[in-house]
């Protein structure tokens, strides 16, 4: 149990560090840096805000990720992860990496229909099937643990 409250505490202090990077990107660094672009190349400046709300909203899928994993630890820590309140928490992570998938996705198409060289497109589709499989594994997750939340139930009830 006292690794388990150690792996707790590390995890939720990485989570807080995690989230304060991500909130200085969304506010300060991804919108300074587009447009920087856009003054150093008027070509791309009509880039500038599409690219800043992709960002902010895939930072966001990232950050409603990691405050679904901090509710989790919580469950976790008072011994209720095979609870249903765990299966909201992890409907919010599928949710948000699909959320961030299919914006991957349109960014893909377009990046891929207006691309001269393959190297960006082959890397986002890269990204893209990373994603799929990212969503796709956590389903599994999902379903096995909506197994054990059941099989609790069931050895409670047996109880």
């Amino acid at each position: 149990m006292r690794k388990t409250y150690l792996a707790v505490t590390a995890l939720r202090i990485l989570l807080v560090v995690a989230f304060a990077l991500l909130l200085l990107f969304q506010v300060m660094s991804l919108p300074g840096q587009f447009a920087h672009m856009a003054a150093e190349s008027p070509q791309l400046a009509y880039l500038q805000w599409p690219l800043t709300v992709f960002s902010i909203v895939e930072l966001l899928c990232v950050q409603a990720v990691i405050v679904s994993t901090w509710k989790l630890l919580t469950l976790v820590k008072h011994d209720r992860i095979f609870s249903r309140a765990s299966l909201a928490w992890v409907d919010v992570i599928v949710w948000a990496v699909v959320a961030a998938w299919i914006l991957l996705f349109g960014v893909f198409l377009f990046v891929g229909f207006n691309a001269d060289d393959p190297g960006m497109p082959l890397l986002l589709f890269l990204f893209v099937v990373a994603g799929a499989v990212l969503g796709l594994l956590l389903v599994v997750l999902r379903a096995v643990l909506h197994q054990a939340i059941t099989l609790r139930a069931d050895m409670d009830e047996v109880i």
